[in-house]
């Protein structure tokens, strides 16, 4: 077993989390499971990798920049509900 019950307690204490006696043996077996498929990924030899923030090495996924038209401000105020000739009005707030 990768992780013991005490261990769940402290972590759930940590959290201010009142775990029940049936969620403290499903909460452990469950985080049992995980901890250990994440140690079976250890036996991996990863020397001769690269470490890498991404799957692939996109440098830039974006499109180029481009002028065009904004929205007309007359389009754009039509769904305020209160606007002057020029902005949406709003409660002051202080």
């Amino acid at each position: 077993m990768k992780i013991t019950r005490e261990e769940v307690e402290h972590v759930a204490g940590l959290a201010k989390l009142n775990l029940s006696e049936d969620e403290l043996v499903r909460m452990t077996g469950q985080l049992d499971t995980i901890l250990s498929y994440v140690a079976k990924l250890d036996e991996l030899d990863t020397a001769d990798i690269a470490p890498t923030t991404h799957a692939f090495s996109n440098t830039n996924a974006f499109r180029d920049d481009e002028v065009q038209d904004s929205l007309p401000r007359d389009e754009a105020l039509a769904n305020g509900p209160v606007v002057n000739e020029e902005a949406f009005i709003v409660p002051k707030i202080i």
